[in-house]
């Protein structure tokens, strides 16, 4: 009887750095990984942003996978296990999965893999910022067995201890590691060997967040995309894809007010926004980045 491929779920809000800790896995780790990434809205960002790697991705998109989109979860991994037998899966979910059903799922229906573990990532800044928790980023907390708390470079050294406080409120038992771009030595996320069992969830899912798409083959002005990304409505929580300016490409990341620009090598523009209740400002917003478009 062969071994059972072991998955490591990767969880998180909007935001939070999963993609970041995949690209760091996928820099650091050797070894043959699969990768099934789930994104929200319709442009696949995440997975272009590690393409080139020399791993397997399965792309789930256009839902949540802890859901609505389960069956096709389950038809990916086995085309995985099929087709190059990886030694591991790393599923990366949205940021609005809540984590249980898809972990009941893998322990249920895929009898040929093993739930090697639950990563939860969470943004220190965006809990200082914003400190009520909503319901799905508590059961991301809940259902860990590692907590990622990322980003403890932008909060104040004597706010981390309160945060730190504040997981162990919701969860006993998960070892909780503080981390700056989610570098963590990433022997630490695998071997976990989660034994606990979990009962089907009762859950509604009902997503809170709309989103919508731009794409362009023009290019832009920096300063005044710059300015366009301090001006954005609050109701936009996260952006995130590429953007032409006339000394190259970036890799746009925003998150609730605070962004950042990285080089990279794309065609073409294209950007995602996820909020609640965007769809009244998508004219605007999108009004707004068409006037930084370089004049040919």
């Amino acid at each position: 009887m062969s071994p059972r491929t072991p998955i490591t779920l990767i969880t998180g809000p909007l935001g939070s750095g999963k993609t970041t800790l995949l690209r760091h896995i996928l820099a650091t780790r050797p070894g043959k990984i699969a990768i099934v990434m789930n994104e929200f809205g319709e442009i696949a960002i995440d997975t272009k942003v590690i393409e080139g790697k020399n791993v397997r991705i399965a792309e789930l998109g256009g839902g949540c996978v802890c859901c609505s989109l389960l069956g096709e979860f389950e038809a990916a991994v086995n085309e995985i296990i099929e087709k190059i037998a990886p030694e591991m899966i790393i599923v990366e979910t949205t940021g609005l999965a809540e984590p249980e059903a898809l972990v009941f799922n893998i322990q249920e229906a895929l009898p040929q893999c093993r739930l090697d573990g639950v990563v939860s990532i969470i943004d220190a800044d965006m809990l200082v910022r914003f400190p009520e928790l909503g319901h799905t980023t508590r059961l991301q907390i809940e259902g860990a067995d590692i907590l990622l708390l990322n980003k403890i470079d932008l909060v104040e050294p004597a706010q981390i201890e309160p945060l730190e406080t504040k997981l162990r409120e919701i969860n006993l038992t998960a070892a909780i590691v503080r981390t700056e771009r989610c570098r963590i030595d990433p022997e630490l996320l695998f071997g976990i060997g989660r034994e606990k069992k979990v009962a089907r969830p009762e859950h509604q899912h009902q997503p809170e967040f709309e989103s919508f798409t731009f794409s362009s083959d023009n290019i832009f002005s920096r300063d005044c995309f710059e300015h366009f990304a301090d001006s954005l409505p609050a109701a936009v929580i996260r952006v995130k894809g590429f953007i032409r300016f006339p000394d190259g490409a970036q890799l746009f990341n925003f998150v609730a007010g605070r962004w950042e620009l990285e080089a990279f090598e794309t065609d073409g523009t294209q950007l995602v926004f996820i909020g609640k209740n965007i769809a009244a400002e998508k004219k605007s917003v999108l009004r707004e980045l068409d006037q930084c478009a370089v004049k040919q």
